[in-house]
């Protein structure tokens, strides 16, 4: 196995574990920090890691004409995400959560055929239509309905903000890297986020520490680490390499969740979870024999 290889996989590995971890360490913030306000220092610890990292390797600042795409991506890749995920934390557990973000490879697919011109054929459709049951079943077996209901919004929210960040960003690797871009969004989302600044050293004085220990945890790595990773992959082999490791993330989801906050997944909750990812599985399925296809034809070229 080459280097390449290996550098693919551990991004892989990163976004998996780092990610699955979020899920758990928001719902444990969540016990002494509003959901603005965790998202905001979440986001500043983020931004200071990089700061010192951009200062150190002398990174080069933005072009002033891509500015505006930058906080525009910024706001709804950081600022939309986080808020609207710890809004929906709330009443939503960690498990059934990781989830619903797990569509996001189907979110990011729908928005490259509309906007960029992809094709999205009936076995994404299907693949589409089994996974909204599952994530429907989901709501049913967390408990109270409307809060539920309610939660899922949120989180079905976070989920498309963050598909339309991994679409769009693709077209500035070329000029910056998925390094300083990546850095540069979440300079952006940070910058949103500063509306609540005010109460938010109050929370800090009044919190737990496990609860301000899982937010530092999560403004050093999940935050920082797997966006990066995610970033590299789609530099190197699309979005629909990048997104893949989202497909395993639920199931280490409710494992960690399971062992740090005793969340026990509810039988109606595994189900839709099951359903949810089988309906990604589709869709991924049907990319694999693309890929295949396409590699064939080049075999064919060659020859």
């Amino acid at each position: 196995m080459n280097a390449r290889k290996l550098i693919i996989i551990g991004a892989h590995i990163s976004i998996l574990l780092l990610w699955a971890s979020a899920f758990p360490a928001i719902r444990a913030g969540l016990q002494s920090y509003s959901p603005e306000h965790l998202a905001l220092l979440r986001l500043l610890i983020g931004s200071a890691a990089l700061a010192v990292f951009a200062l150190v390797t002398r990174m080069r600042l933005p072009d002033v004409r891509d500015l505006p795409a930058i906080f525009i991506l910024g706001f709804l890749g950081f600022t939309v995400y986080h808020t609207a995920l710890n809004i929906g934390e709330q009443t939503v557990s960690a498990g059934p959560a990781s989830l619903i973000v797990s569509l996001t490879p189907i979110f990011s697919a729908a928005l490259a055929a509309l906007f960029l011109g992809e094709r999205f054929g009936g076995v994404r459709w299907l693949g589409s239509a089994i996974s909204f049951a599952g994530v429907a079943i989901i709501s049913i077996g967390t408990g109270d309905r409307f809060e539920i209901q309610t939660g899922i919004l949120f989180v079905l929210l976070a989920s498309v903000s963050e598909s339309v960040y991994f679409v769009f960003q693709t077209k500035y690797f070329n000029k910056y890297g998925f390094l300083e871009f990546t850095t540069f969004t979440i300079w952006a989302g940070t910058i949103f986020m500063m509306i609540y600044l005010p109460g938010l050293g109050g929370e800090i004085l009044k919190a737990s520490t496990e609860s301000t220990l899982s937010v530092v945890y999560l403004g050093l790595f999940p935050t920082v680490i797997p966006y990066i990773a995610l970033a590299f992959l789609a530099s190197k082999g699309g979005a629909s390499e990048a997104t893949s490791s989202l497909y395993l993330t639920p199931a280490l989801a409710f494992v960690i969740a399971w062992i740090w906050l005793g969340e026990t997944p509810a039988f109606l909750s595994i189900a839709g979870g099951v359903i949810a990812l089988i309906g990604v599985l589709v869709i991924h399925k049907k990319e694999k024999v693309k890929i295949i296809d396409r590699e064939l034809e080049r075999n064919k070229v060659s020859k």
